[in-house]
């Protein structure tokens, strides 16, 4: 087995530069010309008309590729013929539906801890491109915010650049802060404050990285969709809210348009050093998001009693956040604790000195046009006197902000 790898992936490592003349420049022809070519790497030529069935130039390791946007960006890099090395921690049976995301041979899985330095360099030997997904909703006995978005991400980056990566991706988040708005927490969320120490870090490491902060990704098995739908999360059929939702305003995000800019960015060599806000194309009150979410299921005010209320008059609920991570810390019941429901009533705050999706040519999914559909399997009474596919008058869509 290592020796097919050595095969497969042998001086794959590429010069300066030299992924930005092959790869990274979409105006070239496919077929590697005779210009800027490192005719001792033969790894490196281009093969094939540019699918999932040729080699792009790029050797990319996703860190982070069994998480939920981990899954969308080796998708995408596989189909355009990237070869991917994606390392992973736990069961190996974790990463095995990512085999089929590149063609035959072209996708490689090794096992790797973030605190063991000898197991990344093994993954990042042969890479030009880096791309790391890692984080955490919550902290663990094992890895704190610190662990996973600061120490973890310096030493990735560090790591990347001893090796002679040419790109690295990281991914942080919209508001990260050092001294984040307090709603709930005492100081803040440290969830953002880590976040914001990680970017620092990275870019200490690596300075030409590019740096992607989402703001709430929704797609199928997400943490914001069914976060809301989750029965843990109200009180019967009563949705708590800080200040019943009216005071915070969101704009999210479908995941493919965030995986679509992470592709384009590696192919862009002119994303280097830049920080891009990764955002929806409409902004909205989060009391009218969750009222259109519940629209979309059919849970509404008169035919389920749906309703929304301030969450700060209601102790037992704020004792069952408590209660939650004391009981299941490993892993909170609904995702619901203190650090979510913090950064939940958190508005998101748009840059506008800093470039967004769009700038990098991605076409935004709009919440109105796809969120009914990621909801169909939440309709309430789906079974009950008619089928889930019969056709539903839509819901009225969200107001977005002006």
């Amino acid at each position: 087995m290592n020796n097919a790898i050595v095969i497969s992936f042998r001086s794959v490592k590429p010069r300066a530069g030299l992924l930005a003349a092959t790869s990274c420049n979409p105006a070239r022809n496919y077929s590697a010309s005779t210009e800027d070519v490192d005719y001792t790497n033969l790894s490196l030529y281009k093969r094939g008309t540019g699918g999932r069935s040729s080699f792009n130039g790029i050797v990319a390791t996703v860190f982070g590729c069994t998480g939920f946007m981990g899954r969308y960006v080796c998708t995408k890099l596989g189909k355009i013929g990237t070869q991917l090395i994606l390392p992973y921690r736990g069961d190996n049976y974790d990463p095995m539906r990512l085999k089929v995301v590149g063609d035959l041979g072209q996708v490689y899985f090794h096992p790797y801890n973030l605190k063991n330095e000898e197991s990344i360099r093994k993954v990042l030997k042969y890479s030009n491109v880096v791309v790391n997904l890692i984080g955490r909703d919550w902290e663990t006995r094992n890895f704190s915010f610190d662990d996973v978005h600061n120490e973890g991400a310096r030493r990735l980056a560090r790591l990347a650049r001893e090796a002679g990566v040419v790109r690295f991706i990281h991914m942080s988040s919209l508001n990260a802060s050092q001294d984040p708005e307090k709603i709930f927490i005492e100081g803040g969320s440290r969830f953002l404050k880590t976040k914001a120490l990680g970017e620092l870090a990275v870019l200490e490491e690596f300075p030409n990285a590019t740096i992607f902060r989402p703001a709430d990704v929704y797609g199928q098995e997400d943490r914001f969709l069914r976060y809301y739908m989750h029965n843990w999360r109200r009180t019967l059929q009563a949705l708590p809210l800080w200040e019943n939702g009216l005071k915070t305003e969101k704009q999210p995000v479908h995941v493919t348009d965030v995986a679509a800019g992470i592709v384009a960015a590696i192919k862009d060599p002119d994303s280097a050093r830049k920080i891009y806000q990764a955002v929806g194309p409409k902004r909205y009150i989060l009391a009218e998001l969750v009222d259109f979410f519940h629209r979309c299921t059919r849970r509404t005010e008169e035919g389920w009693g749906y309703q929304k209320y301030n969450m700060k008059w209601d102790p037992f609920f704020q004792l069952k956040v408590t209660l939650t991570e004391r009981l299941s810390p490993t892993w909170p019941l609904g995702d619901l604790s203190w650090e979510r429901v913090e950064r939940e009533h958190l508005s998101d705050i748009i840059k506008p000195e800093l470039p967004t999706l769009e700038d990098l040519g991605i076409q935004l999914t709009t919440v109105e046009e796809q969120v009914p559909w990621e909801l169909r399997p939440w309709i309430y009474g789906a079974y009950h006197g008619h089928d889930i596919d019969d056709p539903i008058i839509p819901p009225a869509p969200p107001k977005a902000i002006a």
